[in-house]
């Protein structure tokens, strides 16, 4: 798979043909970073104004390859339903793109083998699902229907250098495109920042005369390292693997999740808290998985080629920020994605709450117009929500480990993160818990969705006997690594 060559403008500049004129959809969104979060905010735009200018700083890649500004994607990204659902429904094909491409659709749990701290989960069927499959070709298929939407531009290789208007209302932004001697102003109805981890809003909005916003992170120091394995011939079905960190231990959360992806290899993530992080040292990355809770996962990959270094990432502090609580905020302009919250990677929520967003902004201009006053400050809050409770999933377990760094929840959510704790010992033994289990951490179902009669009766009932001690993983598939069973050699 290539992205699109058709006409390109500029040499930094590509656009989608076919474009409607400004005179039949008026106005223009400038999106800042052509990220997940920059893509799917561009494609809830697209059909509700005359042009959407993408701005990125980075030269994409044409295939399914890294790119300079997201070294993370290396790692292993769960792209839930619940996300893949908010995509197809923004740019549908999208999830027959990604299993053209090579991805498979993973159902859950019987596709998932999965040691969590209170035990290893049961394979029972559910509605729910995840993409296995690289970050890059998650990214490659959205960002091809992206631009091949009407009126969508794409300028590589430029900065946005700074906000135009004042603390009402922005205008536009200031650009320079790389090589360029002078700073281009690129006016818009709507701005949206999207531009990650990196993000300047919170300056940018200071630099207007506004007030900061409240920022609150919860950091567990927890290091990521991945490399990636030739798969074993026959190992075309074989089930995503995980061995869960523990927060609860009195000592540093170790885990690790082999993702099969494209191409017939294996993308084994693993990742230790502060105190306990591993090394980028090719040697030291089998011993490492050997020595958690589980040694699954290294029985798998012993003798596997590897067909990668080891790559380590220490960017998974969870932050968020609180755009949507400052008492004024500019029209013409949002916050959405790793700009307004990120997660420890872990929780594979990070593109899934990107997506509800976008949803969140298509619904809002098809209600209101781009150039409606208040549109920004209803999207900014609209973003919140979608982040709110993904956030408070992530941190009420991140909290826990030892060393972690931030602010200790309320008695409110303690108690809540008690009920929590016993649901999830609840669902290793019982499949109307663990359904509704998959359905939150898929983002398909809201946080009430763990509260409803079914859930609480059996949570109330509790977790009883019948804990499997073994994986729950077959004796064919043990038998594709030439394992015997219960992961003996």
């Amino acid at each position: 798979m290539r992205a699109p060559s058709s006409a390109v403008p500029a040499p930094h500049e590509a656009s989608s043909a076919g474009s409607f004129g400004a005179s039949r959809r008026p106005g223009r969104v400038v999106v800042l970073g052509a990220g997940m979060a920059g893509l799917l905010a561009a494609a809830a735009a697209a059909r509700h104004v005359g042009e959407v200018v993408i701005v990125e700083r980075d030269r994409l890649p044409d295939g399914p390859a890294p790119r300079k500004g997201l070294p993370q994607a290396r790692h292993a990204h769960l792209m839930m339903s619940g996300g893949a659902r908010a995509v197809e429904s923004l740019l549908p094909g999208t999830i027959e793109g990604w299993v053209g491409a090579g991805a498979r659709r993973v159902p859950l749990g019987t596709g998932l083998v999965a040691f969590g701290p209170q035990g290893w989960y049961p394979r029972w069927p559910s509605t729910q699902f995840l993409m296995a499959c690289t970050r890059d070709l998650l990214d490659l298929v959205v960002r091809e229907k992206v631009l091949a939407l009407p009126g969508v531009v794409l300028r590589q290789e430029t900065d946005a250098l700074a906000l135009l208007g004042d603390a009402q209302r922005v205008t536009g932004v200031k650009v320079r495109t790389a090589g360029g001697h002078s700073a281009e102003a690129l006016e818009a109805d709507l701005v949206i920042d999207a531009s990650g981890r990196g993000s300047q809003a919170a300056r940018r909005l200071n630099e207007l005369g506004l007030h900061p916003a409240h920022e609150e992170t919860v950091d567990t120091g927890m290091v990521y390292v991945t490399r990636i394995f030739r798969a074993p011939p026959g190992s075309e079905r074989f089930p995503v693997v995980s061995v869960q960190a523990d927060p609860h231990g009195a000592v540093p959360g170790q885990g690790a999740t082999m993702l099969p992806v494209e191409g017939g290899r294996w993308l084994l993530t693993a990742c230790g808290t502060r105190g306990g992080e591993p090394s980028r040292e090719a040697g030291e990355f089998e011993p490492f998985v050997r020595s958690l809770r589980h040694p699954l996962i290294a029985d798998l990959i012993a003798g596997l080629e590897p067909l990668t270094d080891v790559h380590l990432t220490r960017s998974t502090v969870n932050r968020r920020r609180y755009f949507e609580r400052l008492p004024a905020w500019p029209d013409g302009f949002a916050v959405v994605g790793d700009a307004v919250a990120t997660f420890n990677p872990v929780y594979g929520q990070g593109m899934s709450v990107a997506a509800h967003s976008a949803t969140a902004i298509r619904g809002l201009l098809a209600g209101h117009g781009v150039a409606a006053p208040g549109l920004a400050r209803r999207i900014q809050r609209a973003v919140g929500r979608s982040a709110s409770s993904p956030w408070d999933l992530a941190t009420g377990e991140d909290i826990n480990y030892p060393g972690a760094i931030g602010e200790r929840p309320p008695a409110a959510a303690r108690l809540l993160r008690g009920y929590v704790q016993r649901l999830m010992r609840t669902a290793v033994v019982n499949p109307v818990v663990l359904r509704s289990l998959y359905d939150v951490m898929t983002l398909s179902a809201p946080m009430t969705a763990l509260v409803s009669p079914s859930v609480v009766l059996g949570v109330l009932r509790g977790p009883g006997a019948g804990v499997r001690t073994e994986p729950s993983i077959t004796a064919a598939e043990l038998a594709v690594c030439g394992l015997g069973p219960r992961g003996g050699s």
